[in-house]
């Protein structure tokens, strides 16, 4: 992946990830006392868990491509360049897969 896809990944993510920063801060503000019970309530909302899970993926491919940047531009040697995308989307891969187990069990699922 790269070029114009690449740079659309990026963009399309970094503002979804901006975006959903501002709303966590505005939420965070508004109810700066909630105890663990509503935190759970709260975070256990449908609408709440899809908008999550797409921070999430978002997440997940804004530092794809980012990293997959960084290691084409200063990982010369081919197999060094390989064994260091393998390892950064095993790494990822876990992350997300982490982070779906903690949402599935938010939901009750």
């Amino acid at each position: 992946m790269s070029g114009l896809r690449a740079w659309l990944i990026q963009r399309v993510s970094a503002v979804y990830l901006g975006g959903f920063f501002i709303f966590g801060i505005g939420a965070l503000a508004t109810h700066p006392h909630l105890n663990a019970g509503q935190w759970h309530d709260w975070l256990s909302q449908p609408l709440l868990l899809l908008a999550l899970a797409v921070f999430i993926v978002m997440l997940l491919a804004h530092a794809w491509v980012g990293v997959r940047d960084v290691i084409v531009d200063y990982a010369h040697p081919l197999g060094l360049r390989v064994g260091l995308m393998a390892a950064v989307a095993v790494f990822l891969l876990a992350c997300g897969l982490w982070a779906a187990h903690i949402l599935l069990r938010a939901s009750g699922i």
